[in-house]
């Protein structure tokens, strides 16, 4: 006696209806993403400003931002550094980015001292205007 014995048929993958499907994911997964500004490692609570009318944004290929949080606390382009090295640094940092636009945000609580050490580091740099960031005022 022969029984018959059906032949078992081999389980197939398509693999291209699986990179369709990779691709449109991929597409989906791109064209959603959001792409973030570095944020500062310094929590800087501006002041308010009743007057402060906001900065023209003028196209600029380097925005570097000078934060102060206290005498200890200052950083150049998120990066650390002591308030003698300050005037090197921005000097440096001119020489590499000559179009640069520094712009400086002190904490409201910053020590008026170590501001004022600032800017006497910015004059030796040899820059005389720097706009300051502030918050507007919600009240007149």
């Amino acid at each position: 006696m022969r029984f018959y014995t059906k032949k078992r048929r081999i389980p197939s993958i398509t693999i291209v209806s699986l990179i369709d499907i990779l691709a449109i994911l991929l597409i989906f997964f791109i064209v959603t993403t959001t792409f973030r500004q570095k944020l500062s490692q310094l929590q800087i609570n501006l002041p308010e400003s009743t007057f402060a009318a906001p900065s023209a944004a003028a196209p600029v290929k380097k925005n570097i931002i000078l934060q102060i949080k206290s005498a200890d606390s200052v950083t150049l382009d998120n990066k650390p550094i002591a308030l003698d090295d300050l005037a090197e640094a921005i000097e440096e940092a001119q020489e590499t980015y000559p179009d640069c636009k520094i712009t400086m945000q002190a904490d409201k609580d910053a020590p008026f001292g170590a501001v004022v050490k600032v800017l006497d580091a910015l004059q030796t740099a040899g820059i005389k205007n720097i706009p300051t960031m502030t918050r507007t005022s919600t009240t007149h």
